[in-house]
């Protein structure tokens, strides 16, 4: 999954890290590439708290859609690759059948957003199920 982020920088402080896609989500470190792996550990550990809490997994977003927002103004954006596999637990490879068409259109969208197949399809059946999740849960409580 890769992400982008804005790095900031103010007189007499550190570089602080500003994950656009995940509110709440800062970071920071000494030098930029050290502000920058520490985000991609803020990113694991606040996605992971996401799969715990059942919430789904926000898809990032381009930076031309967060570049215009004031509270942005001044920083540099650079784009973090986090693995998601790691964070759910052991990855198992299974076999799946796809019809040719659609697996094309999976591909083309996953080169398009930095995505390995694999990646967009785990993060596609993780929103699948945690928006049908979230719709039985409303149905119970209206039963």
């Amino acid at each position: 999954m890769r992400l982008p982020v804005v790095i900031h920088k103010d007189k007499d402080s550190d570089y602080g890290v500003t994950v656009p896609d995940l509110p709440g989500c800062f970071s920071a470190g000494e030098t930029a590439d050290d502000a920058l792996s520490n985000a991609v550990e803020a990113i694991e550990c606040h996605v992971e708290g996401l799969l715990i809490d059942g919430e789904p997994i926000p898809r990032g977003q381009p930076i031309e859609n967060h570049r215009s927002k004031r509270e942005f103004s001044g920083g540099i954006w650079a784009l973090v690759d986090v693995d998601l596999s790691k964070l759910s637990g052991k990855a198992k490879r299974v076999n799946i059948t796809l019809p040719e068409r659609l697996l094309v259109q999976i591909d083309s969208f996953a080169s398009k957003t930095g995505d390995t197949r694999s990646d967009f399809l785990a993060h596609a059946a993780l929103e699948y199920v945690s928006t049908h999740s979230e719709q039985e849960e409303r149905k119970r409580r209206r039963s």
